[in-house]
């Protein structure tokens, strides 16, 4: 008979919120992830990309809103799945309860970490995907890629290089030039 292997403690929705508000964290099925706290180059792109999207959107008058992390966004109530995207654009307000996003945002950038890519690169694309967001870029600091997932009808995925203008799919007009931004970095 084989031996009784511990199982890991199920995260609820209230635990989760009972964290500190100094610890990031993402949970999984039920499974807590921490986090560590982004370094200087995740905080640049995250902040040029913001300002872009965010300026893009207020000069359309559009509705949706761009949010940067921190914020929630559950995407199951059962077993719990909470994730925390570097950025977001929710264009269904009905999914905005003051505190978090429930359900699928429209569009998601995550900028890759070097101590855990695979994390953004299959496990986010996976729940991403299944939960219905529309696009997904996956941004590689290390590579100089950018990764467009389009989950719309057929699955695209397409790999730029950091000097590429990438169209954002959810709009008609709106291209992104990665090259200003890597010229930030100097990269």
């Amino acid at each position: 008979m084989p031996a009784l292997q511990p199982q890991p403690q199920i995260t609820t929705l209230e635990q989760y919120e009972a964290l500190p508000d100094d610890v990031r964290a993402e949970v999984f099925d039920g499974q807590i992830y921490y986090m560590s706290s982004p370094s200087e180059i995740h905080q640049t792109i995250s902040t040029e990309l913001t300002t872009i999207l965010n300026t893009y959107i207020k000069s359309k008058k559009g509705s949706c809103k761009v949010f940067h992390a921190p914020f929630d966004v559950k995407l199951n109530d059962a077993p719990l799945t909470i994730v925390q995207p570097d950025l977001m654009i929710v264009c269904d307000k009905s999914k905005l309860d003051g505190k978090r996003c429930n359900g699928a945002p429209d569009f998601i950038i995550e900028i890759v970490s070097p101590s855990n890519p695979s994390d953004d690169y299959i496990r986010k694309a996976y729940y991403y995907k299944n939960a219905g967001v529309h696009e997904y870029w996956i941004v590689d600091p290390r590579r100089k890629t950018v990764t467009v997932n389009y989950f719309e009808g057929n699955i695209i995925s397409v790999q730029y290089p950091f000097d590429s203008i990438i169209k954002v799919n959810i709009y008609d007009d709106l291209l992104i030039n990665f090259s200003e931004i890597a010229n930030l970095l100097n990269i």
